[in-house]
């Protein structure tokens, strides 16, 4: 599944997939594959991205359709 809201914070921070990277110390490409949802990140580097973005666990990588 696409990582919609990932992609959507990273442009609303005006961010390249390659300047985010750089950030957070991995390839662009490994951004665009998170972003297209062939990607699972470890736990490390969801955190190194939800900083860089300000964002939240919750905000980025929750995907609040998982019911119980």
């Amino acid at each position: 599944m696409k990582n919609i809201k990932l992609k959507l914070a990273r442009v609303e921070k005006d961010l390249s997939q390659d300047e985010l990277a750089k950030i957070v110390g991995v390839s662009r490409q490994t951004i665009g594959l998170i972003e297209s949802g062939k990607y699972n990140p470890s736990l490390s580097l969801c955190i190194g991205i939800c900083i860089a973005l300000s964002r939240t666990l919750n905000d980025l990588f929750w995907d609040e359709e998982i019911k119980d």
